[in-house]
């Protein structure tokens, strides 16, 4: 018996079909898609929608669009590289022309302290999905917007760091002997987003850079849910803000 099937995979959908699915129309198509993958979605999507205004949510869940002085935004809680890879694909396919992650971090390095801000040049890909878009074990950001990032985010009493970075698949999943390994290896930080950020819009011919605040100290043994300096905490929150009013400073500049 001869069976038929008519299989259809996710990276057939057209642009046509993921503007219907989004309620986008083809002028609304977003200059900037600007991802963060955090615990605290609640409060830190808050934060970020109030920067923009005309704010909608999509048709598909808890991805949102609004407007940044003439340029169009898309702004959306991405947690983990799975979900991560699934929105820059989503806005790849629609012609969107930079993605940006941000987000924390963990400080592989004993001179990063929290609130440090690291832009990952060359991330390597430890997350399970990064592969799936590029071949390599490493993925680099936009030079242009490392620089331009680099020149907004520098100045005096700002501790910003260019360089090597790892993205891991789970937060959960992370030894310390992966923590020796990084630091011998001179990795300044590790997240669990940019590599496949980064990734997936190669793939898809868009610009992208990563901005990523420091909160873990690894090399101190401090994790995020151990206690944190009152003066600490302060230059964490400082820093998170500056990431995206950075953020969106580069797409004013698109």
């Amino acid at each position: 018996m001869t069976t038929s099937t008519n299989f259809r995979s996710i990276l057939e959908v057209t642009p046509d079909e993921w503007l219907d699915a989004t309620g986008l129309t083809e002028a609304e198509i977003p200059d900037c898609v600007i991802i963060e993958g955090s615990w605290w979605r609640a409060q830190r999507q808050a934060w970020r929608l109030g920067y923009l205004t005309d704010v909608r949510e999509l048709t598909v869940p808890d991805i949102f669009w609004g407007r940044w002085r003439d340029k169009k935004i898309a702004f959306c809680m991405a947690y983990g590289a799975p979900r991560a890879g699934e929105i820059i694909h989503l806005f790849g396919v629609l012609g969107c022309r930079l993605a940006i992650q941000i987000g924390t971090c963990g400080g592989l390095q004993s001179h990063l302290r929290p609130g440090d801000i690291v832009l990952p040049e060359h991330v390597t890909g430890q997350d399970g999905v990064a592969h799936l878009y590029t071949e390599g074990a490493t993925v680099s950001s936009s030079a242009k917007w490392l620089a331009t990032a680099r020149g907004l985010l520098e100045y005096p009493g700002r501790q910003v760091h260019i360089g090597p970075h790892v993205t891991f698949s789970s937060l959960f999943a992370e030894t310390v002997e992966m923590y020796e390994a990084w630091h011998a290896a001179g990795l300044l930080s590790v997240d669990m987003e940019t590599a496949t950020t980064l990734s997936v819009a190669r793939s898809f011919r868009m610009e992208a850079v990563s901005l990523l605040v420091v909160w873990d100290e690894l090399t101190r043994g401090r994790r995020f849910l151990d206690p944190i300096e009152a003066t600490d905490l302060a230059a964490l929150d400082r820093s998170n803000k500056d990431v995206f009013e950075t953020a969106l400073a580069l797409a004013a500049q698109l």
